[in-house]
């Protein structure tokens, strides 16, 4: 998928200094430059300005930009001489010198630090982020670099830079796999762009959002963003990005196999590319028609094509494209009976993919790294937490000694006198003791009043956190329903305007109602997924706890896995799911609340189905998915295990698994209550235990401990649970 247009058009940009908007024609600038050669910071502008005329002469750049720099320091001119190493160390980028590229940029950032030029310093951070990025050794460093420089231009106000970096990040998240932010900022910078008006920034944008899309497999978003950067660029002029637009939707209809419109657009894109003598698209153009013929059985021409494309991919070592005309040449020459030129091909197209391995090799490393940063930084705030909780403990517990030693010392000093007034007057002693009493009564009362303070300051704390995780959770979900309810409404707004013309193209209105629908689908997805969590809270804040009753366990059990077995199959028709009972007829009643032990029954077979159903579909009908229930009498405990054979948990994880909102579902499919739900009910209502032992890809087993205090003689049914019970508590 070609993308090029974003860094040609940042690079341009970086150069552009303040004097641009009022920028003369060459030969005035030169003329200015030779009548009025006072050394001054006018000079300085002029010289920038006319080597933002230069561009594509780099060593005018260079020459330029180093006299503008001298006579900057000459003059103590920060900002000019700032703004003239940017422009060197754009010009030493653009011809791949990237250590003096960085020279520049981290001499640039000093100049603008001392000067206190945080729109400079945002311009200086965006440099190397841009170095970091093109080369893809370090894009964790270019994330940190855009995430400074974005902070810098957001408190200078300097939007254009904003965008810029913005942007940047978008295509960083991209490269790291990270889609989920990626999408968030791209359609941040696409509305700062459009109050903007800045078009090529529009224009870059949307051709972004399509890649992202379309790694995200969204074909009709990814086709619908691909035109909209069509269109715009050929209404500004920009046929160089048109011709690369139509070339991403050639390449997005064949890889959908609708080659008859991925013919169309790449006969589009060549026709550009005639018209304006575009070389640099010339390869890429041969081979979407090339593919396109290939697929529609006429090899000859697909044949002449790629073996074109595959000299012009040579000549300008694109790898890429050499691999795509490549593996074109083996088809058409294996379609054509010559295997030994298919084998030819084959090879070469084997050698190019390794060689382009490599680089994916480093954007994965890249990603790790960048996973192995946050959860550093996590693992920092969660030791800073840990170090003002003790801290806190060890204050609470100086004060608590403090008071103790306060009241023994008062106490001693009260009896001494006691005793000496007993000494003096005995018919006091009554009224004394009297008035002591009443004065430990009150005491006793406001250490009382302290002690609910505290316990009450304690609740609000937790409730402070679960309160910002719930937010953080339903955060991104609502994000999602806010960006794709826009997208849905301009895809109606523009059903509505082709529905008003004279002649109406059913194909686009049928492809304009499926995009509509696919928003709709994501829409729901997200706004379910809110409503679940928010469901769940309430159902854990308002559930009526019920009343302790006898209960016999093992039946409980056998109802609850039924239950649970029914859901599981009625969901999937086709799944089949063994479970073995082994219950301990010695168990007797349990003085439990239904409601809740039901709860975490379901739960946990809940669970184990999901468990054996993943790893069912992965391995096919050679795996058999069963689980296994036991109960058990173990002195004065009862024990229950549930064991299946599924995926395991991975140990990365394990020590999460009971923590509010952390689940191992995509997203959708879980809230990260139902375990965190199941452990607050067995350990504080009933003073159990709840625990794990698992094998990644073996089996997972959850281990339930309960006092086995037994109820008055009696026999009790377990309850059958509501069909609907078990959709509201499957939330792990």
């Amino acid at each position: 998928m070609k993308c090029w247009l974003a860094l040609a058009v940042i690079s341009c940009w970086l150069s552009v200094h303040p004097l641009a908007a009022q920028m003369q024609p060459a030969d005035s600038l030169r003329a200015l430059l030779k009548t009025d050669a006072r050394p001054d910071t006018t000079r300085v502008q002029r010289y920038q300005a006319l080597s933002d005329l230069m561009v594509n002469d780099p060593p005018q750049v260079v020459a330029l930009s180093k006299k503008a720099l001298v006579l900057s320091q000459r003059l103590h001119y920060p900002k000019g001489e700032g703004s003239a190493l940017i422009s060197l160390g754009t010009a030493a980028r653009g011809q791949n010198d990237f250590p003096l590229a960085r020279r520049y940029a981290q001499q640039a950032l000093a100049v603008f630090t001392r000067s206190r030029d945080l729109s400079g310093q945002a311009r200086a951070y965006l440099q190397l982020s841009l170095i970091d990025e093109i080369t893809g050794v370090n894009l964790v460093g270019a994330l940190q670099m855009a995430l400074q420089g974005l902070t810098y231009a957001e408190r200078s106000g300097d939007r254009e830079t904003q965008v810029y970096l913005q942007y940047t990040l978008g295509d960083i998240y991209i490269k790291l796999g990270n889609y989920t932010d990626a999408l968030l900022m791209l359609q941040n910078t696409l509305k700062i762009g459009q109050k903007l008006d800045n078009k090529p920034v529009v224009g870059a944008t949307l051709n972004l959002l399509g890649r992202t899309h379309r790694l995200l497999n969204h074909w009709p978003l990814a086709t619908r963003y691909f035109r909209r950067a069509a269109r715009l660029h050929r209404r500004i002029g920009d046929m160089g990005n048109a011709t690369t637009d139509e070339i991403n939707l050639a390449e997005l209809y064949a890889h959908q196999k609708n080659y008859a419109q991925a013919l169309a657009h790449g006969q589009s894109a060549y026709a550009l590319v005639v018209a304006n003598h575009d070389d640099y698209n010339l390869p890429s153009a041969k081979l979407a028609l090339a593919r396109a013929y290939l697929r529609l059985g006429q090899t000859d021409s697909a044949l002449a094509l790629a073996q074109y494309g595959f000299i012009l991919s040579r000549r300008v070592s694109d790898k890429t494209g050499l691999a795509d005309a490549s593996d074109i040449l083996a088809q058409a020459y294996a379609r054509c009976g010559d295997f030994a030129q298919a084998y030819h091909y084959q090879s070469l197209w084997v050698s190019y993919q390794d060689s382009l391995a490599g680089a994916e090799t480093q954007r994965k490393t890249s990603a790790l790294r960048y996973g192995y940063e946050l959860g550093k930084k996590q693992d920092q705030i969660a030791l800073l937490t840990q170090g003002r909780l003790l801290q806190r403990q060890q204050l609470w517990g100086l004060l608590a000694g403090l008071v103790g030693t306060v009241l023994v010392v008062g106490l001693l000093g009260r009896n001494i006198y006691l005793k000496q007034r007993a000494n003096r007057a005995l018919g006091e002693k009554n009224d004394y003791i009297a008035h002591q009493r009443d004065d430990l009564d009150r005491a006793l009362g406001e250490l009382q009043a302290t002690q609910s303070q505290l316990v009450q300051s304690e609740k609000m704390l937790a409730l402070a956190a679960l309160t910002a995780g719930v937010a953080h959770e339903i955060q991104n979900p609502l994000n999602f329903v806010n960006n794709f309810s826009e997208v849905g409404l301009e895809l109606a707004a523009e059903l509505a305007e082709e529905t008003q013309k004279p002649t109406r193209d059913a194909d686009y209105e049928a492809s304009l109602l499926a995009e509509i629908k696919q928003n709709m689908l994501i829409i729901n997805q997200h706004g379910t997924r809110a409503g679940d969590i928010v469901k769940g809270m309430l159902e854990h804040a308002h559930a009526d706890k019920g009343q302790r009753q006898p209960l016999d366990l093992n039946k409980a059990v056998e109802e609850y896995l039924r239950l649970a077995c029914h859901n599981l199959q009625a969901k999937n028709h086709d799944f089949i799911l063994a479970h073995t009972l082994d219950l301990d007829p010695r168990l007797g009643l349990l003085s439990l609340v239904p409601q809740e032990i039901g709860r975490v029954l379901l739960n946990l077979f809940a669970n184990a189905g999901y468990a054996v159903r993943q790893k069912a579909a992965r391995l096919g009908p050679a795996y058999v998915p069963e689980v296994r229930v036991s109960t058990a009498r173990q002195g004065q405990q009862v024990v229950l295990r549930v064991r299946d054979n599924g995926t395991g948990i991975p140990a990365a994880v394990i020590q999460k698994i009971f923590d509010p909102f952390f689940t191992t579902k995509p997203p959708g499919e879980g809230t990260g209550l139902g375990l965190w739900f199941s452990y607050d009910i067995i350990t504080k209502s009933y003073g159990g235990t709840l625990t794990v032992a698992t094998q990644e890809g073996e089996y997972t087993e959850f281990t339930v401990t309960l006092p086995a205090a037994i109820s008055p003689a009696g026999t009790v049914e377990a309850p059958t649970p509501a069909t609907g019970w078990l959709a509201a508590v499957s939330q792990d």
